[in-house]
């Protein structure tokens, strides 16, 4: 399991990207990964539209449609998980700033 969303530009790409110009680069960091998930968004969205047009008379579509955005956008992996997987791993220090991540 990862605890990175799958829709995410890898840092070494983030990094090619970055100039310095552009502030600091966890905020370029922001801007680039909302820019990526947008557009692969807008393609998903168009793939299911031509998908529903070429099919529109079969009943089945919609519920193949939620099936596929679904498992094309999955949820990332909850705050429990991320801390069983850095515990299993004996990775303190991960686990550690999840912790404080939880609420009083």
């Amino acid at each position: 399991m990862t605890n990175q969303h799958p829709i995410t530009p890898p840092p070494e790409l983030v990094q090619q990207w970055w100039d310095g110009t552009h502030g600091a680069l966890y905020e370029f960091e922001a801007v680039t990964t909302q820019a990526a998930r947008w557009g692969s968004d807008q393609e998903l969205e168009a793939c299911c539209e031509w998908f529903q047009e070429f099919y529109k008379t079969e009943t089945w579509v919609d519920l193949d449609l939620r099936t596929f955005r679904a498992a094309r956008r999955p949820k990332p992996p909850s705050l429990k998980d991320r801390l069983t997987v850095a515990l299993q791993n004996e990775d303190i220090g991960t686990a550690l700033r999840l912790v404080e991540q939880l609420d009083d």
